[in-house]
């Protein structure tokens, strides 16, 4: 029997260079979220070295005869190497959250805290990033876990089907098995490809975090893994493989936008070049007498500091993140300096280390006979003991942190089911936009909805799904107000229109119109051929699609008046402004012969440029005062829309800037009531004051009462 190979274990297929990989993959995504705020391609390169690690030891193990797979045991092993290290971030992220942020977060993190848990994260995430509604909070601590339970979920899956497979085909195929699982894996790669392509192009945001999107990352290693031990090449074209390879990682953060780009093709950059990595060293594994001649990277990757940074990268990972964002939070600033960044990822690299010599190790292996000093028995026998109090410590705490997010959450449902009755407070204690536009008396109660209502005190439309969200293309409509009326207005547009549904519903029923919805989700009437979500500058090819079906339909229908936003916030400069793309919108409906009820958006909360959120500035201890932006920071000292009415006469503008701004700032609150449930949009609550006023301005407009 051959000695065993430089850098393997006596496993036999152990790979100290792809350590060393992992942990310049590690000190990449460190570096490139802590200083740059982008995408280092390392987590892709995370992914393929799972894939191959995980996926190629399964395989070995079925294509072995006589070797009998364990499921049990395998998911045993995932649960001690993954799971404990993530349980201690994770409290340590809850203490740091009730310290450092506000309350209006705490729910989002006891959410996100159990899909870290359960390993969905991803699909939290990307249920979150689909939400209009959610898209102005701030980053999570936690939404670097996503990987985490991307991986999560293919352990469990590729470990199903190889078990499978092995159980059903190793008798009948034989040694032919192998060819069928390059053959399967194959497919299975190529196939999650194009979905991530697909995916990729109908909605990147979600794809991003998307398991069937990015397994074919995974796979391509377990590939690797399956075919690796018979690759054979010349010393110079390995080394050729390797200068390739790892020139490519280095510069994937550098030319390639991976928020935006992966998980479509871009991602083959990181993918292809980690299993030119690994097929770089390949040989030393399949012929004996190449071992120890390995490529000169890949022998530099197996440099001991680089070897031990990889071993830390599963705790690295998981710890600098959450510093950064606390650290961020608590400076309130937008991003770090130098020194900063120097400190996040010292103090990150520290509790790694700490994390992975004094939990992780530990936890990891059962009995000596695991363990790679297990000569040194002694020792490990006295250390036993106190391992077991480690486990049951981390269980406990694991434990803890669910029941403790489970309890905000039914406290946080419970305060939002006592708020059931903000439709019917009184109009004396929370006179809200009365108070500006009549000066009424604002007596001594608290204000409503509070910070906690706040994110569910939304339009009855949202609820009755009543507007297209991102994903959906079709024009619903729905009728509120007085529906048997023969008036009609169409409300027509993105969330900005949908949120004056809440009056004009009360309007419609006192003054016998019905009102028609013709919604979609970030979506104003606009002519822009190539929308971009507000906020995020993202491309939202859909809204196109949307606004000429939907302005065909308008048109169709014939509604008396179509209500819908004239203006938006300027993204370059204070104020507010009528985008020339509106202005084909408006020949339209003239041309037609339909009139415009022309809403002055709503002004949109920022601070420095950067969307602020009022509910939470009063939830971290602020008040209405100090909770206020400058009016003139977000509207225009003259509506826009006016500059417009000369050349279409069907314009009737209408500007509610009075019942939400004083006449220099506008307020978190007025009239004890909270204006925002966001940055951008108001609650209804406070809607449901603005009726009055919003009643005055289109009896002016249309004389109907």
């Amino acid at each position: 029997m051959p000695p065993t190979a430089v850098g393997t274990r006596k496993a036999g297929f152990y790979r100290h260079d792809l350590d060393g990989l992992r942990g310049v993959a590690i000190a990449l995504v460190a570096v490139f979220h802590v200083w740059f705020g982008k995408v280092s391609g390392g987590v892709d390169v995370f992914l393929v070295l799972s894939g191959f690690f995980f996926g190629g030891k399964l395989l070995r193990n079925a294509l072995t005869p006589g070797t009998t797979l364990n499921p049990g045991r395998e998911v045993v092993r995932l649960v001690r190497r993954l799971l404990p290290a993530l349980v201690v971030v994770l409290a340590a992220s809850a203490v740091l959250t009730i310290l450092i942020q506000p309350e209006t977060r705490w729910e989002t993190f006891a959410d996100q805290s159990l899909a870290s848990l359960g390993y969905y994260q991803n699909w939290e995430l990307a249920g979150s990033a689909s939400n209009y509604l959610r898209a102005g909070e701030a980053v999570s601590p936690l939404q670097h876990i996503w990987s985490m339970s991307v991986q999560g979920q293919f352990y469990i899956a590729f470990l199903v089907l190889v078990v499978l497979c092995t159980a059903l085909l190793r008798k009948p195929f034989g040694k032919r098995l192998r060819i069928f699982f390059v053959v399967l894996l194959t497919a299975l790669t190529i196939a999650s490809f194009v979905y991530a392509i697909i995916a990729h192009n109908a909605d990147q945001a979600t794809a991003y975090y998307n398991s069937f999107a990015r397994a074919w990352e995974l796979l391509v290693g377990a590939l690797a893994g399956a075919v690796v031990g018979y690759v054979r090449c010349p010393m110079w074209v390995r080394t050729l493989l390797a200068i390739v390879g790892l020139a490519a990682i280095f510069a994937c953060g550098w030319v390639i936008d991976g928020v935006n780009e992966f998980p479509g093709p871009w991602a083959l950059v990181p993918v292809g070049a980690t299993v030119l990595m690994i097929l770089a060293a390949a040989n030393r594994q399949a012929d004996p007498h190449t071992r120890g001649r390995i490529p000169v990277p890949s022998r530099v990757l197996a440099w001991r500091p680089l070897v031990t940074l990889g071993s830390m990268a599963y705790s690295l990972y998981l710890w600098h993140w959450p510093l950064l964002i606390f650290w961020l939070s608590y400076t309130g600033k937008t991003a770090v300096n130098f020194a900063e960044g120097a400190a996040v990822l010292a103090v990150s690299g520290v509790l790694a280390y700490l994390t992975m010599r004094f939990i992780e190790e530990p936890l990891r292996y059962r009995a000596p006979a695991t363990r790679p000093d297990a000569h040194r028995v002694g020792l490990w026998t006295r250390l036993r003991r106190p391992t077991m109090v480690l486990g049951s410590t981390v269980v406990l705490l694991g434990v803890a942190l669910t029941a403790t997010s489970f309890t905000w959450r039914e406290h946080v449902m419970l305060q939002r089911t006592d708020g059931k009755e903000l439709a019917g407070l009184s109009a004396r204690d929370y006179p809200g936009a009365k108070a500006l536009l009549e000066d009424a008396k604002v007596p001594r109660v608290p204000m409503r909805p509070t910070v906690l209502e706040a994110a569910k005190d939304l339009p009855v439309s949202t609820d009755d799904g009543c507007i297209s969200d991102f994903k959906n293309g079709a024009v619903i409509n729905c009728t509120y107000g007085d529906k048997d009326a023969t008036r009609t207005i169409a409300l027509a547009g993105g969330s900005h229109a949908e949120h004056w549904i809440t009056a004009l519903d009360l309007l419609g029923r006192m003054h016998n119109f019905k009102v028609v919805t013709y919604l979609k989700m970030g979506c104003p009437l606009s002519t822009e051929k190539k929308p971009l979500v507000m906020g995020s500058n993202k491309p939202y090819p859909q809204c196109y699609d949307w606004v000429q079906d939907a302005m065909a339909k308008i048109i169709e229908d014939r509604p008396d008046y179509v209500f819908t936003t004239s203006t938006r916030p300027w993204n370059i400069k204070p104020g507010d402004v009528m985008p020339g793309t509106y202005v084909g919108i408006w020949q339209q409906f003239a041309d037609a012969g339909i009139p415009v009820l022309a809403m002055r958006d709503t002004p949109w909360m920022v601070k420095n440029t950067k969307p602020f959120i009022p509910k939470e500035c009063l939830a971290d201890g602020g008040d209405d005062e100090s909770c206020s932006v400058k009016r003139s920071v977000v509207l225009a000292p003259r509506n826009p829309t006016l500059d417009f009415t000369a050349r279409f006469p069907n314009l009737k503008p209408l500007d509610m800037s009075d019942a939400v701004c004083r006449r220099t700032v506008c307020r978190s609150a007025e009239g004890n009531v909270l204006l925002y449930h966001d940055s951008h949009h108001f609650t209804t609550t406070y809607m449901r004051t603005m009726a009055p006023e919003l009643g005055r301005q289109i009896a002016a407009a249309t004389g109907w009462w």
